[in-house]
């Protein structure tokens, strides 16, 4: 049990679900809902080692920023590259939904983490979440908080599966009575999409653009099947001959054979996913579907290609961004009916 004590902290703290993700980081307040939505992204003085910015503030600074000033993703690939930058971003994103409340207890925070994440890991986003301002630290699969977040029935004797493409990560996990029976993570997603995006653009027009240009040309044009309608987007950037600012049109269909690479890895991973499943659970998966999450189910097109390579119907979640955050959110509000999901839990005094 959670104990009294900690029941009665409860009543007077804000506690937090959080997807502590490579591109963005979500927060979800119990009773509230997802309050929080913001580029993973934190910006630092190399002379001082301060902090000046925090998520979307920090992120207009890529490939911005004099020589002293340091704009960075401190997580890579879903985990976590820098500790100390991590720490101060979960700070500040922690103190921003407890600003309104000064007198606020120290919040129980549930965080979502890659299902292939080790020991190491787990403890390093732990220690950076209890540094950071939590009481208590819950960590939970990013596919099982995803899951519970698109409405599927985990804890039933039934089969079902989730793919979550995020920036860092791409994870798929069938899921049975509470359990992840297959999982297979790779650390291929957004941010790989985007950097072959880059190399498209210097290998095909002589072309060097930034990785925030890339991704604003796969959000823009991005597809993974031909639609009935190509559109076309325009990538500014330095021309690698002349030296000079150069711009070219891309069409869909460029921009598609720039991720062609990683969307099949993808697509490979669910089909290895799918050959693992027994076949009881198998049976129901095709008689639901498969369920797509994360930023990447946003990707034009890539539910009818996992369809066609996969023949099982497949299903966007509904408001995809947020499955994982509301996932953690449903946790919160009933901890003890999904005690057994969470990976690592909190040894608490007041627990």
């Amino acid at each position: 049990m959670f104990g009294p004590f900690s029941a009665l902290i409860g009543l007077f703290s804000r506690d937090l679900g959080i997807d502590l993700g490579t591109a963005n980081t979500l927060v979800y307040v119990k009773n509230r809902g997802v309050v929080l939505s913001e580029p993973s992204v934190v910006a630092t003085d190399t002379r001082t080692s301060r902090v000046l910015a925090v998520g979307a503030a920090a992120k207009r600074m890529v490939g911005r920023t004099p020589t002293n000033i340091v704009a960075v993703r401190p997580l890579r690939d879903g985990v976590i590259a820098d500790f100390d930058t991590v720490h101060a971003m979960l700070a500040y994103f922690i103190s921003r939904v407890h600003e309104e409340m000064p007198i606020a207890a120290r919040p129980r925070v549930i965080v979502g983490v890659p299902s292939g994440v080790t020991e190491v890991e787990k403890r390093a986003v732990h220690e950076a979440s209890m540094q950071a301002g939590a009481r208590e630290v819950y960590l939970i699969e990013e596919p099982m908080a995803a899951a519970i977040g698109a409405g599927q029935p985990i804890q039933d004797a039934t089969g079902s599966m989730i793919v979550d493409i995020g920036g860092g990560t791409t994870e798929v996990a069938v899921i049975s009575l509470g359990g992840v029976v297959v999982s297979h993570s790779i650390r291929v997603a957004g941010d790989e999409m985007d950097e072959h995006i880059v190399d498209y653009c210097r290998s095909a027009h002589h072309l060097l653009i930034g990785e925030r240009t890339a991704e604003s040309c796969k959000l823009a044009v991005g597809s993974a099947f031909q639609g009935l309608q190509e559109e076309t987007t325009i990538a500014r950037g330095r021309d690698l001959r002349s030296g000079l600012p150069r711009q070219v049109e891309l069409a869909s269909g460029h921009v598609r054979e720039a991720i062609s690479a990683p969307v099949t890895e993808i697509v490979e991973n669910i089909k290895l996913a799918i050959e693992a499943t027994p076949p009881e659970l198998l049976a129901d998966i095709m008689e639901h579907g498969i369920y797509l999450a994360g930023g990447g189910a946003l990707l034009f097109g890539l539910d009818k290609l996992v369809e066609q390579e996969t023949d099982i119907p497949v299903h966007v979640a509904s408001n995809p961004l947020e499955c994982v955050v509301r996932g953690t959110g449903a946790c919160l509000n009933n901890l003890e009916a999904f005690r057994e999901v969470f990976v690592a839990e909190n040894t608490s005094p007041y627990a």
